[in-house]
């Protein structure tokens, strides 16, 4: 059966996967975002719905001094006697955490801290003893492993289990039993080109471990004009009918040399096989955008919707909006009128800037809203386009001298422009329209500016994350006086 690749386009970096009862769950990075640890769930591997995430309630994670790309690391999730358990790093606070949740649509638990350095913590179930195996940053061997009594987070003595094949900065283990063997993944090779997935097996979950003759059982290292790039952080998962799977992560490049990309790290999935008791991934080939496999389950007929949001606000924020750090709630309100926003001191370019957004999942897309503002000189709102605070762009309306207008302006690094302006009216109908080497800028159905899409990418803007895209507001060094009401918003692609 067929199916496209990414299964999760957009921001959603270093995947991790479980199944239960037939129904596969996922979970993925969040860094600065909150809520924190996004999660899925999907019954044919390709089609997934948002459930919710694990981390919904300031207790449990705090974001408020955490730069960008900081914050939430890889996480693991596993399902084990009833109980999902979810184990990450926030490297600027607690350290690795473990939260739980009998329904992982419901709240999860406050966090159990782990005392152990590093980050990418995995958890490995086998009978009464869990394993946790991390990647140890203060040693020379980075992967290490002790059990754990995951009520408590108290660890036992710690060992090396694995130094790397090629790279000595090795990453992201995950353990597995199959046919009584235990494996070990692993990623290698940095976050970016050079990124690749590492095999390793043994007759024990402690070790010792000898490496893949063939690995890396996936890489797309040396391939610089391909499409999809950066493959690695893998997870492995069994279906029902005994097939195997990988998810991981990887990019989509595009734009002419140097190629470059802005929607972030994406989730991608690969067939398994196994050849004299090793893993193969696609057959030894590379991941492609079509690819196909013995998909566990049918393909739905309605469009996948993580590509699409329609809300007028009645029913509050759905799972796919997200704030750059813990929100201040008071300058976020839901209603019949649509979302009201009041706008802080801060602009995009600090933190705590009044901005909530969804995750750009396509090159081909158009964000649109209809806002009614009536700013005092200085205040702004209107719909962004961000990457970090010093790489964003914004479609606002403002008061300039006593006239309300629309501008258009970039922030690239050191640099900021205002590139358009129009007068408009009370009420605005703004658009961000997308395509993959420029966004549109238009107001009340008139372009007014475009920008390249290539200095929000990874490449000029640095870091972890992808774009997203929502209403903003600011008052430029005060508090607005009048709420901005975003009175609909749709993303389509």
């Amino acid at each position: 059966m067929r199916y496209e690749n990414p299964i999760l386009p957009g921001f959603h970096p270093d995947p991790t996967i479980c199944r239960v009862d037939g129904t596969f769950y996922l979970a993925t990075s969040s860094f600065e975002y909150f809520p924190g640890v996004p999660l899925y769930r999907s019954r044919n591997l390709v089609d997934w719905d948002p459930i919710g995430h694990a981390f919904t309630r300031d207790s449990q994670l705090a974001l408020e001094a955490v730069g960008s790309s900081g914050g939430v690391f890889a996480p693991t999730l596993r399902h084990h006697d009833g109980t999902f358990y979810l184990v990450t790093t926030n490297v600027n606070g607690d350290g690795h955490v473990v939260v739980t949740a009998d329904d992982p649509t419901e709240e999860w638990s406050d966090p159990t801290v782990v005392d152990a350095p590093g980050f990418d913590p995995d958890l490995f179930f086998e009978g009464d003893t869990c394993y946790f195996t991390y990647h140890d940053e203060d040693t020379e061997n980075p992967i290490r492993q002790a059990e754990i009594d995951v009520e408590t987070g108290e660890l036992g003595e710690s060992r090396t289990i694995w130094t790397g094949f090629r790279d000595p900065h090795v990453e992201a283990p995950h353990i597995y039993e199959r046919d009584g063997t235990y494996h070990l993944l692993l990623a290698e090779g940095g976050t970016h080109a050079g990124h690749m997935v590492v095999s390793a097996r043994a007759d024990d979950p402690t070790g010792p471990y000898e490496g893949c003759p063939d690995n890396p059982v996936l890489t797309h290292w040396g391939r610089p004009r391909a499409d999809i790039r950066a493959v690695g952080h893998a997870d492995l998962v069994a279906d029902d009918s005994g097939n195997w799977w990988l998810v991981c992560l990887g990019i989509r490049q595009r734009g002419p040399w140097p190629r470059y990309h802005h929607l972030g790290r994406e989730t991608f999935l690969a067939p398994v096989t196994w050849e004299d008791g090793w893993p193969v991934v696609n057959d030894g080939n590379p991941i492609r955008a079509e690819t196909s496999g013995p998909l566990p389950g049918e393909r739905r007929a309605e469009p996948n919707s993580i590509e699409h949001t329609e809300t007028e606000f009645a029913d509050g924020l759905g799972v796919e909006w997200q704030f750059r750090r813990n929100p201040d709630r008071d300058r976020y309100r839901t209603g019949a009128d649509g979302l009201r926003l009041r706008g802080g001191p801060e602009t995009l370019d600090e933190p705590g800037s009044t901005f909530v957004g969804r995750r750009q999942t396509a090159f081909d897309c158009r964000a649109e809203t209809t806002l009614s503002f009536d700013p005092a000189d200085g205040e702004e709102a209107g719909l962004a386009v961000v990457a970090n605070e010093r790489h964003h762009y914004q479609l606002g309306v403002t008061r300039r001298d006593g006239r309300r207008e629309a501008i258009v302006r970039l922030r690239i690094g050191d640099a900021t422009d205002v590139v358009g302006r129009t007068p408009v009216g009370a009420s605005t109908d703004l658009a961000v329209v997308a395509d993959t080497d420029d966004y549109r800028f238009v107001v009340d159905g008139d372009e007014l500016a475009s920008a390249a899409t290539r200095y929000l990418s990874t490449e000029v803007a640095t870091g972890f994350t992808g774009v997203f895209l929502g209403p903003y507001a600011t008052g430029h060094g005060t508090t607005c006086e009048a709420d901005a009401v975003v009175e609909r918003f749709v993303y389509e692609s």
